[in-house]
């Protein structure tokens, strides 16, 4: 899988990223540790690399899975780990980071990301300078490699960027989902910031897996996401319907057909968990999609059945 640089680092990463929420289990059904590492294990065979995780993934644990299956490989692969909102403060962030370092067991993060701004899910308000001094110091340590913000607006990377490099946003990004092309994406294409998208399936709607009729298991937190609320999801259903022409187009999947769209944007990677191992390297497939212009802008109009309806809130769920 051909790689793309992280910012202006000196990390490469692949453009198909493998998230692990889903590897913390907590907010998640049906996940199995044996299963997650398999699934880290095929992703890794199948040309993907970079693995996204975070110390809110369950408490740490998300991060202890992705040791187990990739320790023996640590070299080959590029670590994204994350600092939660409630851990802002200079101390704070040096001791997660540290927490973070000894569940991956590993001695340094390729990319460490401030995970949510403070103040948001009602955390203690830290400047920014605060915490980007912090997070400067584990650069200087060798601790971390690179800085990332994830959730951030574009005045917000803007502010961060007075105290340090940022060299990647991590924001909800897909075809069903857009808020980020209209606020912080051309920053991030004039100032070499690689955008990195995570629900870039949109929770799993853009796989076409989800009838019109579909019901949530109990815990399952993606019944809070706005996009599978009555009134989205019905335009949802029928723009996948007018996208599974151009996927059989391809011979491709609904899903691939949406990350090859994702990942022709400016700037655009895009991080998608997997439960088994076959999900795994289908996902890595994606890379290797051709659309061409014609297939980009018929997407794109179809997309936009969708998005268009939606508020200018920008987070996802109704927590």
């Amino acid at each position: 899988m051909e790689k793309r640089q992280l910012g202006r680092s000196e990390i490469y990463i692949t453009p198909i990223i493998m998230g692990t929420w889903q590897a913390g289990k907590r907010m998640w059904v049906g996940i199995e540790d044996a299963e997650t590492v398999k699934a880290m294990r095929e992703a890794f065979e199948a040309g993907i690399t970079t693995f996204d995780t975070a110390e809110v993934y369950g408490e740490g644990h998300s991060e202890q899975i992705i040791a187990e299956a990739l320790s023996d490989v640590r070299s080959q692969v590029v670590y994204a780990s994350k600092v939660f909102a409630n851990h802002l403060k200079y101390d704070l962030v040096i001791e997660a980071c540290d927490r973070s370092l000894k569940n991956l067991n590993t001695d340094y993060i390729d990319l460490y990301q401030i995970h949510w701004p403070s103040g948001t899910w009602n955390s203690e308000v830290v400047p920014i300078a605060e915490t980007m001094s912090a997070l400067n110091k584990l650069q200087e340590q060798g601790k971390i490699r690179a800085i990332g913000v994830s959730n951030f607006s574009r005045a917000q990377i803007e502010e961060a960027t007075q105290y340090g490099r940022i060299d990647s946003l991590q924001p909800p990004y897909s075809l069903f989902w857009r808020w980020v092309e209209k606020d912080a994406m051309s920053y991030c294409v004039d100032n070499s910031i690689s955008i990195l998208a995570y629900s870039s399936l949109a929770q799993g709607i853009l796989t076409g897996k989800f009838g019109p009729e579909h019901k949530f298991e109990e815990g399952d937190h993606r019944a809070k996401n706005k996009l599978f609320q009555p009134q989205n999801y019905e335009r949802i259903q029928a723009a996948l319907n007018q996208l599974r022409p151009i996927a059989d187009r391809h011979q491709i999947s609904l899903g691939n057909l949406a990350l090859a769209w994702l990942i022709s944007q400016p700037q655009t990677n895009a991080i998608v968990g997997a439960r088994h191992g076959e999900q795994a390297a289908e996902n890595a497939q994606a890379a290797v999609v051709k659309l061409s212009a014609e297939d980009l802008k018929e997407i794109d109009a179809i997309g936009r059945t969708v998005t268009d309806h939606l508020d200018d809130n920008p987070v996802m769920w109704n927590f």
